[in-house]
């Protein structure tokens, strides 16, 4: 679980940080272990040795908890794409890096991270602050194709806002499936989406060739 640092803090601030961690912490790994809807405040509190009075003076309730994990989680998302948008190559490169970065991650997880997966998804999107995590997001995949446009490897039969929407899909569909169909192949159809997007999105030189003539 992903935590905010404590150094360069008043011991107040610390004390209250540590606090705060200690609490993400529990709730993360409760969530992991037996789900979201199944975990209860208390357990929380008892795991992560604080009195419920304390956990509600962090936290309005459990489901803000979540909004918390899941800005963690989109935070892990973005680092991913950066890595992905660094490797060397061409875009078609960029998105089999990606997706098999996705895959590797998600296919590591316990099976509690399926719903908990889909309870990120839904909290990263609600209103408030999921419409900023949302673009962020957004504006991520936006890079990756951008930068092929600029590189000339994407096609431009298509708005750069239609490519990004077609890769935030495929990523959501993905995610989607996994949390919800029991032995989803998630390693091959990662692969397989980052293809055939890339067969879909890439400039076809003999394609062109054969128009032309």
């Amino acid at each position: 679980m992903q935590r905010e640092a404590i150094s360069d803090l008043s011991r107040r601030e610390r004390r209250k940080l540590e606090v705060r961690n200690r609490i993400l912490d529990a709730s993360f790994g409760l969530f992991e272990e037996q789900g979201f809807q199944a975990t209860r405040v208390s357990e929380i509190c008892e795991r992560a040795d604080v009195a419920e009075k304390t956990f509600f003076n962090y936290f309005p309730n459990k489901r803000d908890v979540l909004r918390e994990i899941a800005g963690a989680a989109l935070e892990q998302l973005l680092l991913d794409i950066e890595t992905a948008r660094k490797q060397p190559g061409s875009t078609r490169d960029r998105l089999l890096c990606f997706f098999g970065l996705v895959a590797n991650r998600t296919a590591e997880a316990g099976p509690m991270r399926r719903e908990l997966l889909t309870e990120i998804i839904y909290a990263g999107h609600e209103a408030g602050s999921g419409g900023e995590q949302a673009r962020k997001l957004h504006d991520g995949f936006a890079a990756i194709v951008c930068e092929g446009i600029a590189a000339g490897d994407l096609s431009k039969d298509h708005s750069a806002e239609t490519l990004t929407e077609m890769l935030m899909g495929a990523f959501y569909v993905l995610m989607f499936n996994w949390a919800n169909l029991d032995a989803y192949p998630l390693e091959r159809q990662a692969e397989a989406a980052a293809r055939f997007l890339a067969d879909a999105m890439t400039v076809q030189p003999q394609r062109n060739k054969r128009s032309r003539s």
